[in-house]
């Protein structure tokens, strides 16, 4: 049995509201189990004998969509990947004044075009690293959603094939892991 995390990308804004207990239910009705969700913000962590990330990826979200009535997309990932990509953020995670995030995307060249897009950020306000199959973001709080990088990213190019997590949700979501 693996243990997976499945980031929904879009639900509980712009009118796709999901509770987690109808979010938990879908997945154990897949046959999953060890399901639970981390926050209200799409983060589940389960355990299936399926191994075939691409095959589990295609089945939840045809479950999401056909559920919830919306066009479900997840970043799908074993636990121990997971760990790895926070374990390898670049940046100081408690700079004073700063949020640490972590950009998943559905596809390489996603997060790559994305890269090429930002181009150089100014390091007095954000700071933008390619990872292994992510994007790491550091930006100031004062900053936030007006930072030239998170305007760029949430264009409607990028919302449909990204989504960012906090590098603290991260590490919840490691320590809620089964056999954490």
């Amino acid at each position: 049995m693996a243990g997976w995390v499945a980031l929904l990308r879009g639900i509980n804004v712009n009118g796709i509201t999901i509770t987690m207990a109808d979010l938990r239910a879908v997945f154990r009705g897949l046959g999953y189990t060890d399901v639970r969700t981390v926050l209200a913000s799409g983060n589940v962590l389960f355990t299936a004998g399926e191994t075939d990330a691409a095959a589990l990826k295609a089945t939840i979200e045809r479950a999401l969509s056909d559920n919830f009535g919306y066009q479900a997309w997840i970043v799908l990932l074993g636990v121990d990947a997971l760990d790895r990509v926070a374990r390898a953020f670049p940046f100081d995670a408690e700079r004073d004044g700063w949020h640490p995030y972590v950009v998943f995307g559905s596809a390489r060249t996603a997060l790559e075009e994305l890269l090429e897009a930002a181009g150089e950020p100014d390091p007095e306000t954000e700071q933008v690293r390619p990872g292994t199959g992510v994007l790491y973001w550091q930006v100031r709080r004062s900053i936030g959603i007006n930072s030239p990088f998170s305007k760029l990213s949430g264009k409607a190019r990028y919302r449909s094939t990204t989504t960012t997590r906090n590098l603290r949700t991260l590490n919840k979501l490691i320590a809620a892991a089964p056999g954490a």
